[in-house]
């Protein structure tokens, strides 16, 4: 679904990705571990236009993305998260996700002098495929509070509802579990399950709770020094020498 072929990205002299080349395939979970520093949330903003690649190509489904901007890379259905979630802090959980549907009839400002009935009809409809995705989510008693006051957990959830507003065929998840107690991590972890086996979502995550990642991913793919190390299935991935010493620190020895 994903092809990252030979992908470079310097900065002033650095090189944060070297000739990184990686594949993600459809319905997968794919998680995406190494050190700080290995070139992982680079190569996320490289592939979503945060960054145009000095080097290297970039498809989905077959059509090259390489260098569009993010807007256009939203609009070929795949979205992204941050490892700091970016919530609109003042207004509701509910309005959070009403903003996400792109195109809608009200955002022109004359729709609402000369077809007010149209503006209300799908924001109707928008409203009520938001309530449908917060109970998916188990957010839903929170519809009306400031996604400003959630808790970290509850933001990521927020974050995943969001994703679903805007029907993605890719989710790219920067540090999903960060910051998210157990309870919260178990929703997280069966809503992301769910979504990939009920609305086909293919999700590529970076993560750095290996219990999570050997849990929930497969295949694995380890970066270090901005290429990729080692992919294969978790049970694959805990034993292999140089990911233990260099990454897991020996603890699934």
């Amino acid at each position: 679904m994903l092809e990252v072929r030979h992908i470079n990205k310097s900065f002033g002299g650095i090189m944060a990705v070297y000739d990184c080349s990686l594949n993600v395939e459809k319905g997968s979970i794919t998680g995406l571990i190494g050190p700080n520093g290995a070139g992982k949330t680079t190569l996320f903003n490289v592939i979503t236009g945060h960054y145009k690649p000095d080097r290297g190509e970039i498809f989905f489904q077959g059509h090259d993305i390489s260098g569009l901007p993010p807007n256009k890379i939203f609009q070929k259905k795949i979205y992204r998260t941050f490892q700091i979630t970016r919530e609109f802090a003042q207004m509701t959980v509910l309005e959070n996700l009403m903003l996400m549907p792109e195109a809608q009839t009200g955002e022109k400002i004359w729709n609402t002098w000369f077809r007010p009935g149209s503006v209300r009809r799908q924001e109707g409809e928008i409203e009520k495929k938001a309530l449908e995705v917060l109970e998916f989510v188990e957010l839903v008693d929170l519809k009306d509070e400031y996604a400003g006051s959630l808790s970290g957990g509850q933001k990521k959830l927020l974050e995943l509802a969001r994703s679903m507003m805007a029907e993605p065929e890719m989710v790219l998840l920067d540090e999903p579990g960060a910051g998210v107690n157990p309870t919260l991590m178990g929703k997280l972890t069966n809503n992301i399950r769910k979504l990939r086996d009920e609305k086909k979502i293919t999700f590529l995550l970076i993560e750095h709770d290996m219990d999570l990642v050997m849990s929930l991913c497969d295949p694995v793919i380890v970066m270090s020094e901005g290429r990729k190390l080692a992919e294969g299935p978790p049970e694959t991935i805990q034993k292999d020498e140089r990911v233990l010493e260099a990454y897991l620190g020996g603890q699934y020895r």
